[in-house]
């Protein structure tokens, strides 16, 4: 049986509270490089997913889908994403291994991608097995994920979670620029859908290549690092967010009432960020865009999506969760200028798109870290994904609805991002009745 607080190799994990005092940056360099580590898996893994995202719609289209079969795919696709680990998230937690649950669900998304090349080939059922890939790249980052934010929320804490959370989303993110650089260079090259699908065997294999490196070199956090992260007598790590439960004197549970009231504002303001099938969609259907650009704008809103991860995850630190207030405001402005009828508005409201996404990946799930116990947070990623999917299921349906009355689409989506903001008002409020700052507040 390993020493409490080492890993597979022998080497220290230290948590925050074995640095001794003024010593703030003693074991940092591991802690990072874990951080990076997992950051590079990711990076490696978004060129594959994200690289195929962009087409998606484009795909869907040229296999005889319409509108609102587009909308419903690619929404029942973060839905997957997200509603299913409700159930991976919590299982994750009662076994403890977040590294099985990690590595199959990369295995999966780099298995399901790749063979879209094959789907413009097997006629009739093209489109049956198209849908079922997409969606089956989705649940794959839904068994995944829970588990690995789990790894990363255990290595990030002593440098900052929200520094952390945006340092791995810049690198996850890279590669969702570099995806879509590549399909589209191969566009160019082949004109060939299925072409871009298979390039993106390349990155999958290097994906999982690093991702068992890593896994020699970090071990599952268990009890002992469970307990490490609480702190003596099971007290919340250092700066970390107070819910009104334990403001109250009563001990914090994944369902206590702040993390709900937090949970149902992802709800809605998923229901309002659309997904980029539709604007894909969008783009070739009705604004004449060359399909081989469709990539190079969703490149685009990758690098606006590092820009707002990493803006918002140093704030978190800094000034407190209050920069999380954005989010809804963003997700407005999608609709008004992503479904415009010019290029000029699109692209612009890709932007927008990008940003959003960027701060509900990363500085969002920093938030999650610090209301709810270690022991717990698998369940509680898992909980909090299913409020997100489901949201994000109602909206592609909202979105392939309403596509053809945009402003209605408009006010409808205006209406849930103002019933968000008042909830995260009182999230923030009853998290932390001081007003007080984030999670950084007190740390060196």
């Amino acid at each position: 049986m390993e020493r409490p607080g080492h890993g597979r190799t022998g080497r220290l994990q230290e948590s925050p509270q074995a640095r001794p005092a003024g010593e703030p940056g003693i074991r940092r360099r591991p802690l990072w490089g874990a951080v990076v580590g997992f950051g590079l898996v990711s990076l490696a893994t978004d060129m594959v997913s994200d690289g195929a995202r962009p087409l998606g719609g484009p795909l869907l289209a040229q296999l005889g889908a319409s509108a609102l079969l587009v909308g419903l795919v690619t929404g029942a696709a973060e839905a997957a994403s997200q509603g299913l680990r409700l159930v991976f998230g919590p299982w994750a937690d009662r076994t403890g291994k977040y590294w099985t649950f990690t590595m199959a669900g990369y295995a999966l998304t780099v298995v399901c991608v790749p063979l879209l090349a094959v789907t413009p080939l097997v006629g009739s059922l093209g489109l049956v097995l198209a849908a079922a890939l997409i969606i089956g790249d989705r649940v794959g980052k839904a068994v995944r994920s829970p588990a690995k934010t789990v790894l990363l929320a255990a290595v990030a804490g002593p440098a900052g979670r929200g520094r952390g959370f945006a340092v791995h989303k810049s690198l996850d993110l890279a590669g969702a620029l570099l995806g879509p650089l590549l399909v589209s260079a191969v566009l160019v090259a082949t004109g060939s859908l299925p072409a871009a699908f298979a390039v993106l065997v390349v990155p999958s294999v290097t994906a999982l290549t690093i991702l068992v490196w890593l896994r020699r070199r970090i071990q599952d956090p268990g009890a002992d690092s469970a307990t490490a992260d609480a702190g003596p007598a099971g007290s919340p790590a250092p700066g970390a967010v107070p819910s009104g439960e334990e403001a109250a004197g009563r001990p914090a549970t994944v369902f206590s009432s702040v993390f709900i009231l937090f949970a149902v504002a992802a709800f809605l303001w998923s229901a309002g960020l659309v997904a980029f099938g539709v604007i894909s969609y969008h783009l070739t259907a009705d604004v004449a865009v060359p399909v081989s650009v469709v990539p190079l704008l969703y490149a685009g809103a990758m690098g606006a999506a590092a820009v707002g991860a990493l803006a918002s995850g140093v704030l978190y630190d800094r000034a407190g969760a209050a920069v999380l207030l954005s989010l809804p405001v963003l997700i407005a402005g999608v609709p008004v200028l992503a479904l415009a009828p010019t290029a000029g508005l699109v692209l612009a409201g890709v932007l927008v798109w990008g940003a959003a996404t960027g701060i509900q990946d990363s500085t969002v799930k920093a938030l999650v870290a610090d209301l709810v116990p270690q022991p717990r947070r698998g369940t509680a990623y898992g909980v909090f994904a299913a409020f997100e999917g489901a949201g994000a299921l109602v909206g592609g349906a909202l979105y392939g609805s309403l596509y053809g009355a945009l402003p209605v689409l408009i006010g409808t989506v205006a209406a849930l991002q103002t019933a968000a903001l008042v909830l995260l008002l009182v999230t923030l409020h009853r998290a932390r009745p001081s007003a007080g700052r984030g999670s950084a507040k007190g740390r060196t």
